[in-house]
C-alpha cells in the first residue's frame, strides 16, 4: 500500500525524489511504535486482542497478560509475532496483588523497562441492584479499578519521559447521560476509572508519562454478549447509533495506538469516546 501511495504522489505532482522520500517518512512514521514496550492486560481476547494487534501493527513489543486462558494468549502471542514484533504472554489477576507484582517483575526482567500500559482486563455482570451482592460488587471493583489502579503504579515504576497509559474506561461509565440497568456495579468501577485518570494524569505529566482513558461504546465482543441476548436487543442498540453499526476491538485499537504515540504527546488526562456517535446522537 505505502509503495502504491508514493509512485501516485510522483507521477501525479512530479516530486523530485529528495522530497518525495521526506513526504514518505513524514506521512507513514505517524504514530509509528517501533521500539516500544507495551503491556495489556486482558490481552487474549475481545477488546484486549484488538489492542495488542494493532500496537504490534504499529511497530510495538507485546506482553499479551491473560487471567485463565492461556490457550489463547498464545494465539495471540503467535499473532503478534508473526508481525515480526516481539511477544510472550504473561499470567495474573489484576485484582490480585501478588500476581500484578509477579508479571511485572517478568516485564522488567525480560525488557528492563514499559512504555506503554493498556489497562483493559475487567469483567462484566449483568444483574439488578437489588441483587448485587457484596460479593459481585467487590468482585467487579477489585478487577475494572483496583486491578486498574495497581498495574498503573507498577507500570509508571518502569517508564521513563514519553510513558504512556491508556486506561478502559466505558461509555457506562456515568455523567454523559446514558445508562444501562442492571450494571450498577460496573458503572461504578467505570466512573471511578475516569476519576482515577484524570488524577493520575496531573501526578505523572512532570514526569513525562501521559495518562488517558478510551470510553468504548457498543463493542462487539464476547463479554457483551449478555447485553445482546437476541436479535431485537441487538437492533436496538445498533438503532442509537449513527454510524449504524455496534463497534469492533480493531476500532478501540487504532484509538489505543494514537493514545501511545509521539503523536499524542500533548493529550493527558482525557477520556476519548469511541462510540460511532451515540453520545451525539
Amino acid at each position: 500500500m505505502a509503495v502504491r501511495v508514493e509512485v501516485a504522489v510522483a507521477v501525479v505532482v512530479k516530486l523530485p525524489i529528495d522530497t518525495l522520500s521526506l513526504f514518505s517518512y513524514t506521512f507513514f512514521s505517524m504514530f509509528d511504535l517501533t521500539g516500544k514496550k507495551a503491556l495489556v492486560t486482558g490481552g487474549s481476547r475481545g477488546i484486549g486482542r484488538g489492542i495488542a494487534l494493532a500496537l504490534a501493527k504499529q511497530g510495538a513489543d507485546v506482553a499479551v497478560n491473560y487471567h485463565r486462558n492461556a490457550e489463547e494468549a498464545q494465539k495471540v502471542v503467535a499473532e503478534i509475532l508473526a508481525l515480526g514484533r516481539e511477544a510472550f504472554s504473561v499470567q495474573a489477576d489484576v485484582s490480585d496483588l501478588a500476581t500484578v507484582s509477579r508479571m511485572f517483575a517478568e516485564i522488567k526482567s525480560k525488557w528492563g523497562k514499559l512504555d506503554i500500559l493498556v489497562n483493559n482486563a475487567g469483567i462484566l455482570q449483568f444483574k439488578p441492584f437489588d441483587q448485587i451482592t457484596a460479593v459481585d460488587w467487590d468482585a467487579m471493583l477489585n478487577t475494572n479499578l483496583r486491578g486498574q489502579f495497581f498495574c498503573a503504579q507498577e507500570a509508571a515504576r518502569l517508564m521513563a519521559q514519553g510513558g504512556r497509559i491508556v486506561n478502559i474506561a466505558s461509555i457506562s461509565s456515568g455523567g454523559v447521560g446514558i445508562a444501562s440497568p442492571m450494571i450498577a456495579h460496573y458503572t461504578a468501577s467505570k466512573g471511578g476509572v475516569v476519576g482515577m485518570t484524570e488524577a493520575l494524569a496531573l501526578e505523572l505529566a512532570p514526569k513525562g508519562i501521559n495518562v488517558n482513558a478510551i470510553a468504548p461504546g457498543g463493542i462487539e465482543t464476547d463479554m457483551t454478549k449478555g447485553a445482546l441476548v437476541d436479535e431485537k436487543a441487538r437492533q436496538g442498540i445498533i438503532a442509537a447509533i449513527p454510524k449504524g453499526r455496534l463497534g469492533r476491538p480493531e476500532d478501540i485499537g487504532a484509538a489505543a495506538a494514537f493514545l501511545a504515540s509521539d503523536e499524542a504527546e500533548y493529550i493527558t488526562g482525557v477520556v476519548l469516546y469511541v462510540d460511532g456517535g451515540w453520545l451525539a446522537a
